[in-house]
C-alpha cells in the first residue's frame, strides 16, 4: 500500500471516529447555501478532512448525495469506509469540457429538492450569471452545493494576494 492510501484511510478512520458521535445532535440546513473548494489534487485529504463530517450528518437526512465527477467513479470501498451510506449517495460522470452542462446539472439537482448536497468538480471558475444561478436553485431546494475546483501551484501563487488568514489558538 502506498503512503498516500495509507495517509487517506487513516485521516478518513480518525475522521469516522471524531464525528460519529455528535452528528445527530446537529441542526438541519435551513436553507441553501453554495460554496467552493479549491484544492490541491496532490493533497485531496485536506478536501476530505472538511468535508466529510458535514457529508456524513447530511447523510442522516431522507435526501440523496449528487457527486459529478470529471470522469472517474466513486470508490464504493472508500465511500464506505468515510461512513457515507451507499444508498444515499448518486454519481454521474462529466466531462471537464463540459463545464456548462455540469452547471446547469448542478443547478437542476439544487433545485429539485431531491438532494441534500450536491457536489460538482469544475475546472475553470463560475461566471457571475452561473454563480447566481447557482445559488437560487440552492435556495429553492434547500441544498447545499459544493464547487471542487482543482488549483495548480500557479494558480495558488497568483491568489496567495487575495487570501484571508484565519489566526487560531489551535495551530500556535
Amino acid at each position: 500500500m502506498n503512503a498516500l492510501a495509507y495517509q487517506n484511510r487513516s485521516i478518513t478512520h480518525h475522521i469516522n471516529e471524531h464525528y460519529q458521535a455528535g452528528l445527530e445532535e446537529q441542526p438541519a440546513i435551513a436553507q441553501g447555501i453554495v460554496s467552493e473548494m479549491m484544492f490541491r489534487e496532490d493533497q485531496p485529504w485536506m478536501s476530505q478532512l472538511i468535508l466529510l463530517p458535514l457529508l456524513r450528518q447530511l447523510s442522516q437526512q431522507a435526501r440523496w448525495q449528487l457527486w459529478i465527477t470529471p470522469g472517474q467513479k466513486l470508490n464504493r470501498q472508500w465511500l464506505v469506509s468515510a461512513g457515507l451510506p451507499l444508498s444515499k449517495v448518486m454519481h454521474v460522470q462529466a466531462r471537464h469540457e463540459q463545464q456548462p452542462t455540469t452547471v446547469s446539472a448542478m443547478a437542476k439537482a439544487l433545485n429539485s429538492g431531491n438532494y441534500s448536497v450536491v457536489i460538482g468538480w469544475l475546472p475553470e471558475e463560475l461566471s457571475d450569471q452561473e454563480r447566481l444561478l447557482l445559488q437560487q436553485s440552492a435556495e429553492q431546494g434547500q441544498a447545499i452545493g459544493f464547487i471542487m475546483r482543482p488549483v495548480s501551484q500557479v494558480n495558488l501563487s497568483d491568489r496567495q494576494n487575495f487570501g484571508l488568514k484565519i489566526q487560531s489558538n489551535l495551530y500556535h
